[in-house]
């Protein structure tokens, strides 16, 4: 006999789950239709954000490059204060093979000064005991025992200037890194905008790039306006000239490659002049000067409010520079510079 066997009904609680994600499908579903696809950015927005960008990682640069310039001066300093330190633990260790047994037996002890001891002694007889072992000391044993003494403390005093220098250290390296991250970051986003652009669009902002590079590159008539601001400005300015087209890194001094500040400071060392290392060092020297009419060819001329960019005045409202990252060491109006001018120094 067949037998007829009720189909199983599925549990309340299976019901519930398979129409509750059921629900949700549709709902996702009726979204994903309703949405309005993500706008895409046109060439010359992209341009736009990517150009703020490297402008953003040229500042971020700025502070890499203080910090790195930090550093070496930090390490230099520690460097020199370690050789004084062991220098002077060579002296200490002669004087004190220099001293008698007596002298040298007193200073280990780490007690206070013998002639202290004496007078502060309540025990006659160990006060003459001691008056007479003072006796035996001679001049010049005194005064080594002097010298051990200031000696000594000369080394800990380096010591501990060693040790606030490799705090400073650690925390400039700390600062170095953050810096060189977020100089990475910016750079990493712009090239991820850049690769939103489709293949045709990537070509022409190339060309455009190249087209600016080629035209900028070519000698600028510097005009009876502007004259050299010394035989040094001029030697510099004609260094800079030679590097033109050379590529804009972040970081970098010459002779291949530079940022900005690099540029400038490659340029005046090539001239026997040595000045600081980032922009904004650079704007605290020499003679400020406000009026752009005033300037003249090799001063250093800054931009944007807080002076991450500088470049060589070459003349007829012109700039000798390493741009951003993307170009290379070109001139250019400093009307397109892309900030404010500030003002320029006379180194």
């Amino acid at each position: 006999m067949a037998s007829h066997r009720r189909p199983k009904q599925p549990s309340r609680t299976r019901v519930t789950v398979l129409t509750t994600a059921a629900a949700a499908a549709v709902a996702l579903s009726a979204n994903a239709a309703n949405a309005a696809p993500s706008e895409k950015l046109g060439k010359d927005e992209v341009k736009a954000k990517v150009d703020k960008l490297y402008e953003q990682a040229e500042q971020a640069t700025e502070k890499y490059n203080g910090a790195k310039e930090r550093q070496q001066k930090l390490q230099k300093e520690i460097s020199t204060i370690q050789d004084n330190v062991a220098r002077g633990q060579e002296e200490l260790n002669k004087l004190r093979d220099g001293l008698g047994s007596l002298a040298t037996a007193q200073y280990r002890s780490g007690g206070i000064d013998a002639s202290v001891q004496l007078f502060l002694s309540s025990d006659p007889d160990d006060f003459l005991d001691k008056a007479s072992t003072l006796d035996q000391l001679s001049s010049q044993q005194v005064d080594a025992l002097k010298k051990i003494q200031d000696k000594q403390r000369e080394l800990a005093q380096e010591r501990a200037e060693a040790t606030e220098k490799l705090k400073d250290l650690s925390a400039t390296r700390t600062e170095l890194g953050n810096k060189k991250k977020e100089v990475q970051a910016k750079l990493a986003e712009a090239q991820k905008l850049l690769n939103t652009l489709t293949a045709k669009e990537k070509a022409q902002l190339a060309e455009e790039q190249q087209r600016a590079n080629r035209s900028s590159t070519e000698r600028v008539e510097l005009g009876d306006d502007a004259p050299p601001a010394s035989g040094r400005a001029q030697a510099a300015f004609s260094a800079a000239q030679t590097r033109l087209g050379s590529p804009y890194v972040y970081g970098a001094t010459g002779p291949s490659s530079f940022d900005c500040s690099g540029l400038t400071s490659w340029a005046y060392a090539q001239a026997g002049v040595s000045i600081p290392r980032t922009s904004e060092a650079q704007a605290q020297i020499g003679t400020r000067i406000y009026s752009q009419s005033d300037l003249k060819v090799g001063d250093l001329v800054f931009f944007f409010n807080d002076l991450h960019h500088v470049g060589l005045y070459a003349g007829n409202g012109q700039v000798l520079h390493a741009p951003r990252t993307g170009t290379v060491v070109r001139y250019e109006s400093m009307t397109t510079i892309g900030g404010p001018f500030m003002f320029g120094v006379r180194v």
